[in-house]
């Protein structure tokens, strides 16, 4: 039988775990990817292990764990550089990284680059170089929404599974309504586009309402069905449901994805439901609409034939819309539907994260 090259066994001292462990803790570093080499190699893991664990080759593993074995911790900094040497020091980046992740200053609610540069006396290009080294960037925020259903996981469980293995001799169907589509019209001409010249526009303009819109998004083939209600009430939707009923063949049933909207709860709703049992409601969790892909869909509508357009009236801006799904039917061919990727499970443990 024959055997692969023997290795000598890494044994750390405590002050060597203790560096690798803090060097191992930085982000996206290439001596904390080195710092995770040797700690796996320390710990037993075989070299092809420790090269998928740690998303590298054999061969950069093997080396890194000989200038180990050989430097010990000095061996896996970097070999000195020509130039002026490095006047910012590891304590001072680190005292960087803590200020930024534990306090704020005084006089803001967040940490600037020359705020933090004039407490820790460091110049503003070394605090920016030191952000950018571990993906801080303490001037961003977005925003979080958490659910407050009670059947979160059940809800976000079933939608993600029809869109992953939708069910057979069925459809799948993202209904919802859109309400706020805005008729915006510039208070002068545009200018158009000319050479060396973008559009111009004007920053006032004037609201002419807003236009309501019921749309349908087939999630296997992207098509879409909708239409521009004057009102969005309960009727208006029992008729959508109409239309759907006869655009859909009578042979298969439909999944209705819905969000959680007081419109589809009505008396008159669960009615036509009964009396049309091929129809099934998949209702989103409260405050997690993101799970009906529809809504990916009116981020498209908003952004191609209303962003930039000037409507004087609802009724321009409702011709817009259903101008833009005919050419949807139009081009039916050659549609790139929405897919979803991410799993229930991922989407789980990136709420428990966050929560």
């Amino acid at each position: 039988m024959r055997r692969g090259r023997p290795v000598d066994p890494i044994t750390l001292t405590p002050g060597e775990r203790a560096v690798l462990e803090r060097w191992a803790r930085r982000a996206k570093t290439a001596l904390a990817q080195r710092a995770r080499i040797v700690l796996a190699c320390a710990a037993g893991v075989k070299l092809g292990a420790v090269a998928e664990q740690v998303g590298v080759t054999r061969q950069t593993v093997g080396r890194w764990r000989r200038r180990f074995v050989r430097q010990r911790v000095e061996g896996l900094l970097d070999e000195p550089r020509p130039g002026a040497p490095r006047r910012t020091t590891e304590a001072q980046a680190e005292r960087v990284i803590r200020l930024t992740l534990e306090e704020t200053p005084r006089n803001a609610t967040q940490w600037s680059t020359r705020s933090m540069a004039e407490r820790c006396g460091l110049s503003q290009s070394a605090v920016s170089r030191i952000w950018r080294a571990f993906a801080l960037q303490p001037h961003r925020a977005k925003i979080f929404h958490p659910s407050k259903d009670s059947l979160f996981i059940e809800k976000v469980r079933d939608i993600v599974g029809l869109y992953l293995n939708p069910p057979n001799k069925a459809l799948a169907l993202c209904t919802d309504e859109k309400c706020q589509f805005q008729a915006p019209g510039r208070t002068h001409p545009l200018l158009p586009v000319r050479a060396s010249h973008a559009e111009h526009r004007t920053p006032d303009d004037s609201r002419y309402g807003t236009a309501s819109l019921f749309a349908d998004l087939d999630v296997k083939t992207g098509t879409v069905i909708g239409e521009c209600p004057r009102r969005h009430r309960t009727i208006e939707f029992r008729k959508f449901l109409d239309r759907i009923e006869q655009a859909v063949p009578a042979d298969l049933d439909v999944h209705l994805i819905l969000n959680n909207y007081k419109t589809y709860k009505t008396l008159a709703i669960h009615r036509w439901l009964v009396r049309h049992p091929r129809f099934h409601l998949h209702v989103t969790p409260a405050g997690v609409s993101w799970t009906n892909l529809v809504e990916r869909w009116f981020g498209v509508l908003a952004d191609k034939p209303i962003r930039r357009g000037a409507h004087r009236s609802t009724f321009q801006l409702e011709v817009a819309i259903l101008r833009h799904i005919r050419y949807i039917e139009d081009s039916n061919q050659h549609l790139a539907p929405f897919v979803w990727t991410k799993k229930a499970d991922e989407i789980l443990a990136s709420v428990a994260r966050f929560c």
